[in-house]
């Protein structure tokens, strides 16, 4: 007996007819690539071409995605964390090319006195993770997280290479901000960006906003006898510096799920918005720095974010790829792999799971993608390839 195709949730929203491939591919994540809940927006020259949502915003399927829901977006959040940086150095309070030390003093432990701003930008400084034990609980105080960064010695010479900093990302750009700024960057981009914007984006989730929050679920696996076994193969071919990047501490839907993850500032993981939330940031690095009518960055300042670090084999997320990559700063290139569209200098970051946040200077095109059904795939989730490719179809 045949089984009946699956069913496709009701898609609402808007959508341009020329961007009719955009809700089509929406369409087919449900269908074809075990899509749950899920919304994505595009912007074009400052204009909504495509919002769309749809789907389940828990795994019982009881409460539909609505306009307004909320979804942790992960390492999409890195884009909105990078952005603080830029403001910064574009008002001159920042220098790029400047020690980490010349902000944070204590940084300069243990070899790290030349490491440089633009090498956290980068995931060059050499900190991808803690030599120490760190547990999801101790993620959450940040003076004790940034103290113990601070003490640390580099995994490999700092500018060299890039190694994914995963987590520590957020802790060692917000902590340059915060000394720089006098704020965290949840305070900062609130109070310089989202609110004045009505950006729906926060890092880390207000109390008050719990209600509209989207339910994080692990995708479904092959048999339980199978899985264990290929994760195990996987984690025996990583090095020491990508165990302590992807698993110290390890992180899931359950801690994402949870109040106390939610209500942390982790600014390289946490962010909470909705894919209109998303694809407006990541326009101000597709605008020149504008976003709608307001500017937030210089045009060079916004430029400067994909200012390519140098290709190589990633560190930590090498065997991901079958190809070297480029960090900018602050954003991935899209490079041969078309991550990010057919413009190589396009950029963009995904989240674990499947989100993504996307910057086309050369088309004005910025997109968010957000979900909470959290596929496997290291980056470039097919949910996100089909929507991507579908929009440089519809230009």
């Amino acid at each position: 007996m045949s089984q009946s195709p699956p069913v496709v949730p009701r898609v609402e929203g808007r959508c341009d007819e020329r961007f009719a491939a955009v809700r089509k591919a929406f369409e087919e994540n449900f269908r074809q690539r075990d899509e749950l809940g899920a919304a994505v927006s595009v912007r074009v020259g400052g204009e909504a071409v495509v919002d769309l949502w749809g789907g389940w915003a828990d795994a019982q399927q009881e409460r539909p995605w609505e306009r307004n829901t909320l979804v942790n977006v992960w390492s999409t959040t890195k884009g909105a964390t990078a952005l603080c940086a830029h403001i910064l150095a574009d008002r001159g309070a920042l220098d790029l090319d400047a020690p980490v030390a010349a902000y944070w003093p204590e940084f300069a432990a243990a070899g790290k006195e030349g490491v440089l701003v633009r090498h956290l930008l980068s995931h060059r400084a050499g900190l991808a993770g803690l030599r120490v034990p760190h547990s999801v609980r101790e993620l959450y105080d940040w003076d004790l997280t940034c103290g113990r960064l601070a003490a640390t010695e580099p995994w490999w010479e700092p500018g060299s290479r890039s190694g994914y900093h995963a987590l520590t990302y957020g802790f060692l750009v917000g902590e340059v901000v915060r000394r720089v700024s006098g704020m965290r960057p949840a305070e900062f981009l609130e109070r310089e960006v989202t609110e004045p914007l009505d950006i729906d984006f926060a890092i880390g989730l207000p109390e008050k906003e719990a209600g509209r929050a989207a339910e994080l679920v692990h995708a479904p696996v092959g048999s339980s006898s199978e899985q264990p076994a290929e994760q195990a193969a996987l984690f025996a071919q990583l090095e020491p510096v990508a165990l302590a990047a992807l698993v110290n501490p390890g992180t899931g839907a359950r801690e994402g799920n949870s109040p106390e993850w939610r209500a942390a500032e982790i600014p390289a993981a946490n962010g909470h918005g909705t894919a209109r939330g998303v694809a407006a940031l990541y326009e101000v690095f597709a605008r020149q720095g504008r976003c709608g009518d307001r500017r937030l960055l210089s045009a060079d300042a916004a430029e400067r974010v994909r200012e390519g670090q140098g290709a190589c084999r990633d560190l930590v997320l090498g065997m991901g790829f079958a190809h070297e990559t480029e960090m900018g700063l602050g954003l991935w290139l899209s490079g041969a792999n078309a991550s990010y569209g057919p413009n190589p200098r396009a950029v963009g970051h995904d989240g674990f799971g499947g989100s993504c946040g996307l910057a086309d200077p050369e088309a004005e095109v910025s997109l968010g993608y957000v979900m909470n059904r959290m596929g496997p795939h290291i980056a470039d989730d097919p949910r996100k390839m089909a929507l991507v490719e579908a929009v440089y179809a519809s230009l």
